[in-house]
C-alpha cells in the first residue's frame, strides 16, 4: 500500500514543469519539495535522505540528470523516476543504465505520472513476501529488500532490479515473458512494447554474476522471455 504522505523531491530546471508536478502530486496527498539543479538538490537532500522518491530531469544546466543519477545511485537507496523532453529510446536506455527505476517522456498526462509514481512507491515500500531464500549462492532477503553475497555484503541493486529478481524468485522454473515482467514490475501504465525491460535484465544479470551468481542462472528463452533455472532453497 502506498502511503499518501510519501515525500517526493522534484528536480527540474524548468520552473513551470516543477510547479505543474508539485500541484499534480500535492493533489494526490504527496509531500513535494523542489530543486532547480543538482547543486540545489544536494542541499535539499542533506546528509541523510528522507525522501521516498526522486523525480529527475535529464536536461539540466551544470551537472546533468544522468550524471546526478549515477551519484544518487552510488550514495542513496531511493527510487528514481527520470523525465525528459526527449523521447529517444537511447535516452531511455541510458537513463535506466545509470540506475533510474523508470523513465517518463515529456509531455505526459497527469494520470500517467501519478500512476508511475504510485507503482514505484508501491514496489519500493513493501516486500511481497517475508522471509529469506537462497539462489545461486546469493541470499534474497525480502523483508530488507536486499540481496547478499557470500560475504554477507548487499549488492548495489536498484529498487527496480530487486523487483525484477523477485519476479523470478517467486516463480522458479517458469518462463516469464517480457510483457509479464513489465506488468509485474512497472504496472499497467507501462508501454508493453518498451524494450527497456531488457536493459534492466542485462544490468541485473551483470550485477548478480559479478557477485558469484551462475552466468546461466537466469536463462534467455529466445522470442519468449527469461527463466530462473538456479535452484531455490530456504535460507536462515
Amino acid at each position: 500500500m502506498v502511503k499518501s504522505s510519501a515525500k517526493i523531491l522534484v528536480i527540474d530546471d524548468d520552473d513551470e514543469i516543477r510547479k505543474l508536478l508539485q500541484v499534480a502530486l500535492a493533489r494526490e496527498g504527496f509531500e513535494v519539495r523542489e530543486a532547480r539543479d543538482a547543486a540545489t538538490a544536494r542541499r535539499v537532500l542533506g546528509p541523510r535522505n528522507e525522501f521516498d522518491l526522486i523525480i529527475l530531469d535529464i536536461m539540466m544546466p551544470g551537472e546533468d540528470g544522468l550524471t546526478f543519477c549515477q551519484h544518487l545511485r552510488e550514495t542513496l537507496d531511493v527510487p528514481i523516476l527520470m523525465i525528459s523532453a526527449r523521447s529517444l529510446s537511447i535516452d531511455r536506455s541510458i537513463g535506466l543504465e545509470t540506475g533510474a527505476d523508470d523513465y517518463l517522456a515529456k509531455p505526459f498526462e497527469r494520470r500517467e505520472l501519478v500512476a508511475r509514481v504510485r507503482a514505484i512507491l508501491r514496489r519500493s515500500g513493501a516486500s511481497r513476501h517475508a522471509g529469506r531464500c537462497s539462489v545461486g549462492g546469493l541470499i534474497i532477503d525480502r523483508a530488507r529488500r536486499a540481496v547478499l553475497d557470500r560475504e554477507g555484503m548487499a549488492l548495489p541493486l536498484t529498487s527496480g532490479e530487486f523487483d525484477l529478481l523477485t519476479c523470478f524468485v517467486e516463480r522458479p522454473g517458469r518462463t516469464l515473458s517480457r510483457d509479464q515482467l513489465i506488468d509485474w514490475t512497472r504496472g499497467r501504465a507501462a508501454d508493453i512494447f518498451d524494450r527497456n525491460i531488457d536493459v534492466q535484465m542485462s544490468r541485473l544479470r551483470r550485477k548478480l554474476v559479478d557477485a558469484g551468481f551462475p552466468e546461466d542462472g537466469i536463462k534467455t528463452v529466445r522470442n519468449v522471455g527469461y527463466i530462473l533455472i538456479s535452484a531455490l532453497d530456504d535460507a536462515p
